[in-house]
């Protein structure tokens, strides 16, 4: 099993990436035109506040003087988010926003996977299993909608 500081870097991150994945999701439905692309984008952006909060409750259980940093997010999902801006600003479609909403999964799910390595708490490792799985889900599910509109 992993040290506690290592358990509790491992939950900031990902509270982080859960960040990045609720304000880029919320980006996407802002910028998306089909309205079912909204609409899931709406849902996983909620789906991921919520994962963070649930993070952020595992580790004030086991660290609370570490649970009162604010986790927003990494820099480079700010930086990927103006990214998205600019290309929609530019023109850029619903295409380019599932691409980018594919790459951004891809960090998600590398990111739970490390996560799943280090030998976490069980009660930990239970929920991000159980987050990693949707993350995986959300991936395959925007990977379809990309290949579908590529079609």
């Amino acid at each position: 099993m992993a040290d506690r500081s290592d358990v509790v870097d491992v939950i900031h991150d990902l509270i982080n990436t859960c960040r990045d994945g609720e304000k880029g999701f919320k980006e996407a439905a802002d910028h998306a035109k089909n309205p079912s692309l909204k609409s899931m984008a709406t849902e996983v952006s909620r789906e991921r506040a919520g994962y963070a909060r649930e993070l952020e409750s595992e580790l004030a259980s086991i660290a609370p003087e570490k649970s009162d940093k604010k986790d927003e997010g990494h820099v480079v999902g700010a930086i990927h988010r103006a990214w998205i801006d600019t290309k929609t600003a530019l023109g850029a479609g619903d295409q380019a926003i599932l691409e980018w909403l594919e790459q951004a999964e891809d960090y998600a799910k590398g990111k739970y996977e490390k996560a799943l390595s280090v030998g976490l708490p069980t009660n930990i490792l239970a929920v991000v299993r159980r987050q990693s799985q949707s993350v995986i889900a959300t991936h395959d599910r925007v990977k379809a909608l990309r290949d579908a509109k590529a079609a």
